[in-house]
């Protein structure tokens, strides 16, 4: 038995890095799983690769979280092919990052709309079921650049609006039996991170080093070590918690 037997869940930003990390998690517990991603192709190729569980189901769904038509289409396939909805994790996110005088409107209004009103419009569509059955888990992505960074004024400022968002829905829906909660991911080795590598020319595995040596573990982390929190904020063992925040960060906020 699973933790997720009979679930289905709905992972945005998922085919690659933690959100594929996040829906792989789901899927060897038991649930099925809704890969969105921009593109439809890559999502699908992603929701083939997952390792279900018996009777489970997998599907992958292209959708701009940032657009309500496309959000709101998405998330009535889910309903239509999984046949229900009962975990919401919003992943979904870009970067572009430069100093404040060099930041675009662009820059800005990418990431606010990816971030902040993706999980918006996507919480807003689930909830709708949610609160008819009575039941639902929403977890968001925040990220320690939350409490600041150099050059991430946009992505800073919308990691932090995530947690403002997930502790105003924990007042608002917890009566209806929906826990919303966040995850602040440190350093994950990503396709993401190994960019970052790339435009700050240095090589992946020194980049990764540094990182390292910026925590108590002396490690950087992986999507397994976020999808096993993101995993347990939707279980039910976490139903007495909500609106709250985990600082997944191998302890480099406490440094």
């Amino acid at each position: 038995m699973g933790r997720f037997d009979g679930r289905v869940a709905v992972i945005t930003g998922a085919a690659r890095g933690i959100g594929f990390g996040t829906a792989q998690r789901f899927a060897s517990e038991g649930a099925s799983v809704a890969i969105l991603d921009l593109d439809e192709a890559s999502a699908a190729d992603a929701a083939g690769r997952l390792e279900l569980a018996d009777g489970a189901k997998a599907v992958g769904i292209g959708a701009d979280v940032s657009d309500k038509a496309s959000v709101d289409a998405a998330v009535e396939r889910v309903v239509t092919e999984l046949g229900g909805i009962h975990v919401l994790v919003n992943n979904a996110g870009v970067t572009r990052d430069n100093l404040l005088h060099k930041m675009t409107e662009a820059d800005w209004d990418i990431v606010m709309g990816v971030h902040l009103k993706g999980a918006f419009l996507m919480t807003q569509a689930a909830q709708r079921h949610f609160t008819e059955q009575k039941y639902g888990k929403v977890v968001c992505l925040s990220s320690v650049s939350a409490l600041g960074n150099r050059g991430q004024a946009n992505y800073s400022a919308a990691k932090m609006g995530v947690q403002g968002f997930v502790r105003t829905l924990g007042i608002e829906l917890g009566r209806f039996g929906i826990n919303v909660n966040a995850v602040a991911p440190g350093f994950i080795a990503t396709e993401m991170t190994d960019a970052t590598a790339a435009r700050v020319k240095m090589s992946v595995e020194d980049f990764r080093a540094a990182a390292a040596e910026h925590n108590p573990v002396k490690r950087v982390g992986f999507p397994e070590d976020i999808a096993a929190a993101v995993a347990f904020l939707a279980s039910d063992e976490a139903s007495y918690i909500t609106g709250q925040t985990l600082y997944v960060d191998g302890g480099s906020t406490l440094v």
